[in-house]
């Protein structure tokens, strides 16, 4: 019986993960021009990062800090996994329930990131860390390429009236 249960956990995982006390839900580029065309009041922090990256890594930490700060709030930290497919159990799964407690985290199904680079900002190389923060009902559109920090993350958000 117990083995027929442990079938039924892993069928019904088959397209997602999971991680911690989360899901690690597999996304495509067609996902970024729902978060762009958001109409809501809530604030959308989407950081693209890896595992293999480290200032990635390094920057994780503040997207934790502003996820605590803002819980309850109409404030969302989306974490985007670029990682490899095939080292997604190995190295994507344990790093998330080692360092990430309060954020979503999703990972990025997409074979070729010139799909949907652009769609995240016209201007962006591809280079990661990248964040672009987004408030639709004010048509906020902000994106940085490279490490950011808490103070700027946090200020951000304080003057999109969460």
């Amino acid at each position: 019986m117990k083995k027929l249960g442990l079938l039924v956990v892993l069928l019904s995982g088959l397209n997602q993960f999971s991680a911690k006390a989360q899901s690690v839900p597999m996304i495509k580029s067609s996902q970024i021009l729902e978060w762009k065309s958001n109409t809501s009041d809530t604030i959308y922090v989407i950081n693209f990062f890896a595992t293999w990256c480290k200032p990635c890594i390094a920057e994780i930490l503040e997207f934790e800090k502003l996820g605590l700060a803002y819980q309850g709030k109409k404030v969302r930290i989306i974490l985007v996994s670029n990682d490899f497919k095939n080292q997604f159990e190995t190295k994507l799964v344990p790093f998330i329930k080692k360092n990430i407690a309060s954020n979503q985290v999703v990972f990025m199904d997409e074979n070729n990131p010139n799909k949907w680079i652009n769609l995240v900002n016209e201007n962006w190389s591809g280079a990661i860390p990248a964040t672009l923060i987004l408030k639709g009902s004010s048509a906020y559109s902000k994106f940085y390429e490279g490490r950011v920090d808490y103070k700027i993350l946090n200020e951000i958000v304080l003057s999109l009236n969460p």
